[in-house]
């Protein structure tokens, strides 16, 4: 095996081990991918301005995210079907999140259950929901996050309904994955990722089946999906689910100035900058570009985050120096899973790690907490008002 130095490192033998169907779910946007390509590009667009002859000793990279402590300002998005990636992939995501001193957000869409990430960790983790028409399931999930020791929330607005995502169309990625002769053939090509997925029992929605009304197996799982999700969510809706939860609350899928301060107004912590990593609107901004507007809008009054995009540890360095207060990886830590299990989300975080703190020492500072848009050279055009 070559070394493992970069995050694409991590890509490239994460494309060699996992099922296309699931490689493609990841490795994917909506309808033209124009916002998913983006979400990484237009990083490249933002330049570092170097210094020299500073005391480089003595860093820190150690933060804060809505009042907790973090080893750097980033936190493990939530993904659904992360145990699809690798076997227990939730399991072994928090494990390394937890190990490293970074956030883990656990979907609601995922393999694994609360229960079973709960039972298999010794550190609080995040529980991330969708805006679902069924009040019944949204408050005993709400309710499960709280018994399992949940330290914080995270409400998904932006998939009222599914974008057009070509590639999960084609291969039949959907709730649950359809087993077709291709599929099947595929992955038996996979031998190491199939040999991990028998040796667990794990390999359904676990907070779904058993937990919704009516939904005890594949069958009765896709009907539920194709009916949960809610296109009439209004924020009067949301202050609803904020009363179903009194923690720490974040909401994630902003991308406009006025959807910003509506997220202020119904008592949440934080907001995430987020096109949802560029599968809902294609042809929407970046999460990068719509941060400064954002920002300009809301000033202290919550927590900005952003998510969409990042694939190394200057990315990261570049969303705080523009004004963010932290930032979620998602298929950078995915990449780093189904290549090698928990080891590989270690290595994608330490990668990380490594990448913002040489990088923040050689713009000139030593916490991450003191960086700010000095270190940045912006182009004109980067934040001009849209007609």
């Amino acid at each position: 095996m070559s070394v493992i130095t970069e995050i694409e490192d991590l890509r490239r033998l994460y494309a060699r081990r996992v099922p296309k169907m699931f490689f493609d779910y990841c490795e994917s946007g909506s309808w033209s991918e124009q916002t998913f390509r983006e979400n990484s590009s237009d990083f490249d667009k933002l330049y570092l301005r170097q210094r020299v002859a500073i005391d480089m000793a003595g860093r820190s990279t150690a933060t804060h995210m809505i009042g907790q402590d973090v080893a750097m300002p980033v936190a493990l998005a939530p993904v659904g079907l992360t145990g699809m990636q690798h076997y227990d992939g939730e399991i072994k995501a928090a494990r390394a999140a937890a190990s490293f001193g970074v956030p883990f957000t656990l979907s609601t869409m995922s393999i694994c259950s609360i229960e079973d990430v709960a039972e298999n960790t010794n550190v609080p983790f995040w529980m991330q929901v969708y805006t679902l028409k069924d009040d019944d399931f949204m408050q005993r999930l709400f309710d499960r996050a709280k018994d399992a020791n949940c330290s914080a929330a995270i409400i998904t607005v932006d998939l009222q309904l599914l974008g057009q995502r070509h590639k999960d169309l084609k291969n039949g990625l959907s709730a649950p994955p359809k087993l077709t002769v291709k599929n099947i053939a595929n992955m038996m090509t996979k031998v190491h990722w199939g040999l991990g997925m028998l040796r667990t029992k794990r390999r359904f929605f676990g907070n779904i089946v058993g937990h919704a009304k009516g939904v005890q197996d594949a069958s009765s799982l896709g009907s539920w999906t194709a009916e949960a999700f809610d296109q009439s969510l209004n924020w009067d809706r949301i202050r609803q689910f904020r009363k179903m939860w009194d923690g720490p609350l974040i909401i994630k899928g902003i991308m406009d100035p006025r959807d910003a301060l509506e997220a202020c107004n119904v008592g949440a912590d934080a907001i995430i900058v987020s096109n949802h990593g560029g599968r809902q609107l294609d042809g929407a901004l970046s999460s990068i570009r719509a941060l400064p507007a954002i920002l300009d809008a809301v000033g202290d009054k919550i927590e900005v985050h952003l998510d969409s995009g990042i694939r190394s540890g200057q990315d990261v360095l570049k969303a705080m120096a523009m004004g963010a207060m932290g930032t979620h990886i998602g298929r950078a830590y995915v990449y780093g899973l189904g290549a090698k299990g928990e080891a590989g989300v270690t290595d994608a975080l330490n990668i990380i790690h490594k990448e913002l703190d040489m990088s923040m020492a050689l713009c000139g500072h030593t916490n991450i907490q003191a960086v700010d848009r000095d270190i940045l050279m912006i182009p004109k055009e980067f934040n001009d008002a849209w007609a």
